[in-house]
């Protein structure tokens, strides 16, 4: 797991980082564990576009993750870690010894060959789940879920993961690095340890295309488009839009709370996250 730069010999290879895929042991796909993954390019089932900036993009498959982990006290031997275009983390193929195979995301320190299992009662050691009420206290965990048996919401992304500071009654606290205290019921199930591939964040993109690659499109600025187009747009010569940030329908783009104040989690956040 790491970074590699290229030599400067273009202007979009001057500043590129990308990952070096060391970590990754196998390219191709499981196939009964892929589907088909339609693009939408931003449009509703009307057609119409409802979000802007999006299209193209490489054809991709979906794999199919294993959030819940509720295969129970059987054991399975990681048979190898690879790269999903879905998301930032790794993912880890996982066999077990009835003969089933299930993807799930690979933490960190995850190495071919290990033995992995969820349950009530296994070893708390990195990969395994298990419900909140028996992991100890202090330990990093990743994949929480939200409500029991709904399968993992929480930190799922590549770096992410969760610090179990107490247990009180039925709810677990856990502290997070954003700085968010949460409760959750200490019957809801986490994975031990701390998605892998840190060095995401530091990857540049280095160009234009890349982006396209990945079905972002150009964002243009709304003082640089027409009036009918944006209502920050016209003027003569370069203008600051004659007034306060806003998006194409007028809807001002500072200062608005964008969380719904009857969101149902609300009630278990302790402390929200650093501004």
């Amino acid at each position: 797991m790491g970074t590699r730069s290229l030599k400067p010999r273009t202007p979009g290879t001057r500043t590129v980082i990308l990952p070096d895929f060391k970590e990754i042991t196998k390219t191709v796909s499981e196939k009964l564990l892929t589907k088909p993954l339609r693009k939408k390019g931003g449009r509703n089932n009307m057609g119409d576009a409802t979000t802007r900036f999006r299209g193209g993009g490489h054809k991709r498959n979906y794999r199919l993750i294993d959030f819940k982990r509720n295969k129970d006290n059987i054991l399975a031997k990681v048979t190898s870690i690879e790269y999903d275009p879905n998301r930032s983390a790794r993912i880890a193929l996982l066999s077990y010894v009835d003969g089933e195979k299930r993807y799930i995301i690979a933490p960190l320190g995850l190495e071919v060959g290990e033995t992995l299992q969820s349950g009530d009662k296994v070893e708390p050691k990195v990969g395994n789940c298990m419900p909140l009420e028996n992991i100890p206290v202090g330990l990093m965990v990743h994949n929480i879920e939200m409500q029991p048996g709904k399968g993992g919401q929480i930190a799922r992304s590549a770096g992410c993961s969760g610090q179990l500071s107490a247990k009180e009654g039925k709810y677990a606290i856990i502290n997070f690095p954003s700085g968010e205290v949460r409760r959750v019921c200490i019957k809801c199930r986490a994975t031990i340890g701390q998605t892998g591939n840190l060095d995401h964040q530091n990857i540049s993109i280095g160009k234009a295309g890349r982006n396209r690659w990945r079905g972002y499109r150009g964002h243009v600025r709304g003082v640089a488009q027409n009036p009918v187009s944006h209502p920050m747009g016209g003027g003569e010569g370069r203008s600051g839009g004659g007034r306060h940030p806003c998006s194409p329908t007028g809807v001002l783009a500072k200062g608005g709370k964008t969380r719904s104040k009857r969101k149902p989690s609300n009630r278990y956040i302790i402390r929200r996250r650093k501004k």
